[in-house]
């Protein structure tokens, strides 16, 4: 990988970690519980838990997502970083485009 490309993906990274933040930031105040003397109808109440579990699941899925991309910015100087964990073969730089947090190679991670 070139210092060029490492550098476009740290930017990458860094940009995917701002979103993230405030992505995280927002699922945080939607999550919050919903009171039980809400005037909400039965139905209404009954979606606005749906929507909430939903949320939840979405926050904590970035949450994981923001702990992987501030692992991969603190060993992007690494010797080893875009490299497959698995087969030790360079990860394609376009899976690092898309998933900059990828450990391993399009065909080793389906393989799993």
């Amino acid at each position: 990988m070139t210092k060029e490309e490492k550098s476009d993906l740290q930017e990458t990274i860094e940009t995917h970690i701002k979103i993230l933040k405030e992505q995280i930031k927002m699922l945080q105040e939607k999550v919050q519980p919903i009171s039980p003397d809400c005037s909400l109808g039965r139905l209404t109440r009954l979606e606005a838990m749906g929507e909430q579990h939903v949320n939840n699941k979405i926050l904590d899925e970035s949450k994981l997502r923001l702990t992987r991309l501030t692992n991969a910015l603190s060993r992007i100087d690494k010797p080893m970083f875009g490299i497959c964990i698995e087969c030790e073969e360079p990860i394609g730089i376009g899976r690092m485009r898309i998933r900059p947090e990828s450990v391993r190679c399009v065909e080793c991670a389906n393989s799993l």
